[in-house]
């Protein structure tokens, strides 16, 4: 039941949400064809419930050119400077309720990470496919940018063993807080490495 009403919440909030906000949609889409031209979305392959891999959509914030190995230094050299605004307030994360509206994601639950992680888990860190991924989640909300990796799983796993909706409100509380107060609103990226290596 309580899945149910998770569901029925998502998809619920994920379409008004998209028609409250479609103004805004519209101007990032025509601004980034603008700054950046076609495509003006960002699609990429991240593990999702029970493992199984899909595209998380997000608006383009960087150029395609030069090196694309991911690292700090480089996705800051290759982020506009309508980029680094979009991801500055979380803009960039709009076009990802088509994935709550598809039922690939849910608002809260686990960061989904990169398809190609999926065999570096160790049995304890895979239990993060035993829900939905989340656009946010406990991890967000408790210092993402400045936790290593074994941190977030063991933020990942807690959520999931501690998951209720009372906790999914204040996790959207908490991430809406940090959203306008522009503090660690980054959700991809990691201040030491992106790149989970096991």
């Amino acid at each position: 039941m309580k899945k149910k009403l998770k569901l029925l919440i998502d998809f619920t909030l994920a379409l008004f949400l998209l028609f409250l906000f479609s103004p805004i949609i519209f101007l990032c889409s025509v601004l980034i064809f603008f700054d950046l031209g076609t495509p003006i979305f960002f699609r990429q392959e991240r593990g999702g419930f029970n493992g199984k891999p899909f595209s998380i959509i997000k608006f383009r914030t960087m150029r395609s050119d030069g090196n694309l190995n991911p690292s700090k230094t480089n996705d800051k050299n290759r982020t506009t400077k309508l980029g680094a605004i979009l991801r500055k307030f979380s803009l960039d994360e709009l076009p990802t309720l088509l994935n709550i509206l598809k039922g690939e994601m849910s608002f809260v639950g686990p960061r989904p990470l990169l398809y190609e992680y999926k065999n570096l888990y160790n049995n304890h860190q895979k239990k993060r496919f035993l829900v939905k991924p989340g656009i946010t989640g406990w991890a967000q909300v408790n210092g993402r940018n400045k936790l290593s990796w074994e941190n977030k799983f063991e933020l990942d796993v807690w959520y999931i063993n501690n998951q209720s909706l009372f906790l999914d409100l204040k996790i959207l509380f908490l991430t809406i807080l940090k959203i306008f107060s522009n503090n660690d609103v980054s959700f991809d990226t990691s201040v030491d490495d992106i790149k989970f290596k096991g």
